[in-house]
């Protein structure tokens, strides 16, 4: 493995993790690259490229910060994917892989090809005559005090009916933990292949949460007395105030490769963080929760210095 891509976090302090990686990828004789636009954020070192170049050029790329650096770099990547390794700096880290105390040993088991590789859909949309790629989901959002989402739905050309509700929110298999399953969507298994659509707050029309096959194509329409919308693409605003125009989606298998080292244990850590999602409490309550094992080796992983 010759070089490795750093996608960071846009906002959080990242510094302590990238000086794990340089002072490993030193010892081991590997490149570090990454975007032009965050040079000023990592060691000299590590060489900028641009953006679009970074997957390209790179054998393998870390991400550094939570599940939305994850999507991130795995939209990145998605013309030519390469496995994707995620270091946890986030809340919750469905996507993410590691903690920051073990990227030693896990930038060694990358470097040695010692991982699995899961794989990832993606929605490959047409939105108002802009392609966008989405590996969580795709969602028509009402602007507040605007009035309702208007849309009609059509499936592999025919029309199924139409919605009238706050948002209107399509995901894949991963993106059923997020904002679908905030609007009361079902939570699908990521072995399954499939595409769902679920409205918001429904005020009239389709009310419930609609699974399609992964082979039907998908066309929402706004209506002439839509209120204006935002277009998200995993919760980053790509079009604002539109109130014409069509979204035309398609579901693309293994657009994105994530990193497992023990895709067991990461099941396990996945199931708890669903059991934990209805719970109203903060996060101190919730380390309470946790069996008493748990909470010391926890305690003490944060106490040891990063290696």
């Amino acid at each position: 493995m010759a070089g490795l891509g750093l996608v960071l976090h846009p906002t959080r302090d990242v510094s302590e993790v990238v000086g794990i990686i340089e002072r490993w990828a030193s010892s081991h004789r590997k490149t570090l690259l990454v975007r032009t636009e965050d040079e000023h954020r990592v060691p000299s070192c590590v060489e900028p490229v641009p953006a679009d170049d970074l997957a390209v050029r790179s054998d393998a790329l870390i991400s550094i910060g939570g599940d939305g650096t994850m999507l991130g770099a795995l939209r990145m990547a998605v013309h030519d994917p390469k496995p994707v390794l995620g270091v946890h700096l986030g809340r919750l880290g469905f996507l993410v892989e590691v903690e920051p105390p073990d990227l030693p040993n896990a930038l060694s088991r990358l470097a040695a090809k010692d991982f699995t590789v899961e794989s990832h859909a993606c929605l490959a949309c047409d939105v108002c005559g802009d392609d966008v790629v989405a590996f969580n989901d795709i969602a028509l959002v009402r602007q507040p005090g605007s009035g309702f989402v208007t849309a009609t739905l059509a499936v592999d050309g025919q029309r199924y009916g139409y919605y009238r509700c706050d948002a209107l929110v399509v995901s894949t298999p991963t993106g059923s933990t997020a904002y679908s399953y905030a609007a009361g969507g079902p939570l699908i298994s990521p072995a399954a292949d499939v595409v769902v659509v679920t409205p918001s707050a429904p005020m009239a029309g389709i009310s419930r949460s609609v699974v399609l096959a992964p082979e039907e194509s998908i066309r929402l329409d706004l209506q002439p007395h839509s209120a204006a919308v935002a277009v998200e693409m995993d919760g980053l605003v790509i079009k604002e105030a539109a109130r014409e125009g069509t979204v035309q989606i398609r579901y693309r298998r293994d657009a994105g490769r994530v990193v497992r080292f023990d895709p067991k244990r990461y099941q396990e850590r996945n199931q708890l963080k669903l059991s934990l999602l209805d719970l109203p409490f903060l996060p101190d309550q919730l380390r309470e929760l946790l069996p008493e094992e748990l909470r010391r080796e926890r305690d003490q992983r944060e106490l040891e210095p990063p290696c």
